[in-house]
């Protein structure tokens, strides 16, 4: 598990992405790893998500996972298609429990201090904060930090290449999730050197 979360901090930024065809996935992910950033939340937001997921895990070389899970269900279909770790946009309390359950990383959304107690009860220690900019950003980080010291958090929604790097600078921010270079209309009109472009300076800006 440790292993899982020492690699979001290596690579500092999940690009979360919205498939809505599964044919633009093994090229999408040519894209993330060509831009030096090997990693991908794909969110069920549409049918296409679990083929999607499956595509990109079959690769070998992307680490795969799962965002807006909100069941158990929906987090084993992740799972099944090679999904290395779950992402909800809340704390459902089903997909904790299925997770930690079976061994599974994953990153409950919490953005209150009784969500990040609920995770505490279930031995978690890293969470997701969202909607980050939505919920204060960094200034509401610092503070749920202050009272919760052994936390470490990905704060995603929205950050983009103009605040990721003052979330960064925070020693508790794990990793930021983001798509401004994995936009839906990027993917969709199969503009991948665009994403590939974006997803290097993305890089080049963490580092």
């Amino acid at each position: 598990m440790e292993m899982f979360y020492n690699r979001l901090a290596e690579l500092k930024i999940v690009p979360v992405v919205v498939i809505e065809e599964a044919q633009n996935a093994g090229k999408l992910g040519d894209a993330l790893c060509s831009g030096g950033l090997p990693v991908a939340e794909v969110t069920f937001r549409t049918a296409a998500a679990a083929e999607s997921i499956r595509i990109l895990s079959d690769r070998g070389d992307i680490t795969v996972g799962a965002g807006t899970v909100l069941t158990a269900a929906q987090a084993k279909q992740a799972i099944d298609n090679g999904a290395q770790f779950i992402v909800s946009p809340g704390f459902c309390r089903s997909v904790v429990e299925y997770c930690v359950e079976n061994r599974i990383p994953v990153l409950p959304g919490i953005c209150t201090p009784t969500e990040i107690c609920y995770a505490l009860e279930y031995g978690l220690e890293v969470v997701k904060f969202f909607p980050a900019s939505a919920y204060g950003g960094l200034k509401t980080l610092k503070a749920l930090s202050a009272a919760f010291s052994s936390f470490r958090f990905v704060p995603t929604g929205g950050i983009d290449a103009s605040n990721i790097q003052e979330y960064l600078s925070f020693k508790k921010v794990l990793a930021c999730g983001g798509s401004w270079m994995v936009k839906t209309d990027l993917i969709s009109s199969q503009s991948f050197d665009k994403i590939r472009e974006l997803t290097a300076e993305a890089v080049a800006l963490v580092k």
